[in-house]
């Protein structure tokens, strides 16, 4: 047989989805691996949906999403992001992930540069791969507490580049980027031509600083994604949307059919109760979150392995060097002797390799428990070494 594609063969798997796959064939474990919020959808939205469906709101609606509900994203857009938008600069997609190489699809060709950060979400990288587009790899330090500075990417920009890729609260460090930080990465884009693709899915879960959007300061450059995964723990419920420019817009539209055709219309229907509805759950997810994050810093300080405090999203990275194996196959002996389900920080990018992520996104107490566990861990294997 003729072989694959080779775009497909040379994109390379998640290091998050590895971890994830054994995990759920083993007994028992604490699982830290995956970024999920830990509560139920709110009973509002389900029943939004099931009134949806059993009223016979199960068929086709427009690619680019119900009229209705992207009425509804340009006001919260708005209101909350602080830039205007009208109702043709929205784009419905299956969750953020799928908004995002929408996006792609629209901006990029084959051999154009993205300028990424690393440490990264991984899907980033693999959807680029996917376009033929070529990553090109910026770094975030931890001496900088993870936020990027002009400086260390303008020299990687090359007459190829086409995107940057921005994401604020980050995943997987937690980092908020400052409203100076943001000014000058627009500048920076603005200087070179530059896209920015800015992923705002943790725009709500700030627990320190503020959110800023690139928008603010460039409207037409920018391609804000967005999703009710995290803000509403809508993560199986796979529904996000893109905010960008009328043309860049109608261009998504048109690749939504072939992509997706549409997103399910009774989930449109709870995305719109998560808007109309009760608000105070985002509140009160976010102050869980901020708990379980302050108790995990007191606990890594404790044990000895604190090294930064993050600002917003659900996500802490924990230094395991000592343990003497790259993140990858820590992450595999923490699964297989202690029971712990940690993302690698090989999975981001160069930078990560001394770190392991832990989703704040679980119940305090095996949340504890399984940080305690870790740092046990890395104490008994850098003895052995």
């Amino acid at each position: 047989m003729k072989p694959l594609a080779q775009t497909a063969a040379n994109m390379p798997g998640s290091g998050i989805r590895e971890i994830v796959h054994l995990a759920l064939t083993m007994p028992d474990v604490i699982r830290l691996e995956v970024g999920e919020p830990n509560f139920p959808t709110p009973a509002h939205i389900v029943e939004a949906a099931h009134e949806a469906a059993n009223s016979g709101f199960t068929k086709y609606g427009p690619s680019g999403g119900l009229s209705s509900l992207r009425e509804l994203l340009a006001e919260r857009v708005t209101r909350i992001n602080g830039y205007p938008v009208e109702m043709a600069q929205v784009n419905v997609s299956v969750g953020g992930v799928q908004g995002i190489l929408a996006a792609f699809s629209a901006v990029l060709d084959p051999g154009d540069e993205v300028l990424i950060p690393d440490p990264a979400w991984p899907n980033y990288e693999m959807a680029i791969l996917l376009r033929e587009a070529v990553p090109v790899h910026y770094p975030l330090y931890i001496e900088q507490g993870f936020v990027p500075r002009p400086e260390d990417i303008e020299p990687l920009i090359t007459e190829r580049a086409k995107l940057l890729i921005l994401n604020s609260p980050s995943n997987p460090t937690g980092a908020v980027f400052p409203r100076e930080t943001i000014a000058g990465l627009v500048a920076l884009a603005q200087r070179h031509d530059l896209y920015l693709l800015s992923d705002e899915v943790y725009d709500e879960l700030v627990f320190e600083g503020e959110h800023v959007s690139p928008a603010l300061y460039d409207p037409e450059r920018t391609i804000a994604i967005y999703a009710f995964s995290k803000t509403y723990a809508m993560t199986g419920w796979r529904v996000g949307y893109v905010v960008a420019n009328e043309t860049i817009s109608k261009t998504i539209t048109k690749i939504q059919e072939p992509m997706i055709s549409c997103v399910a219309s009774p989930v449109q229907k709870a995305a719109e109760a998560a808007l109309t509805g009760p608000q105070d759950c985002i509140r009160d997810m976010r102050d869980s979150y901020r708990e379980r994050r302050d108790a995990v810093v007191a606990l890594l300080k404790d044990e000895g392995y604190y090294v930064y405090t993050p600002r917003g999203a659900f996500y802490i990275m924990v230094d395991v060097s000592d343990a003497g194996v790259d993140s990858r196959q820590f992450a595999l002996n923490l699964l297989e002797q202690c029971r712990v389900a940690v993302a690698p920080g090989t999975a981001f990018g160069y930078l990560g390799d001394h770190f392991v992520r832990i989703s704040l996104a679980t119940e305090k107490g095996l949340l504890l428990e399984g940080i305690h566990r870790l740092c046990e861990f890395v104490k008994h294997e850098a003895k052995r070494r």
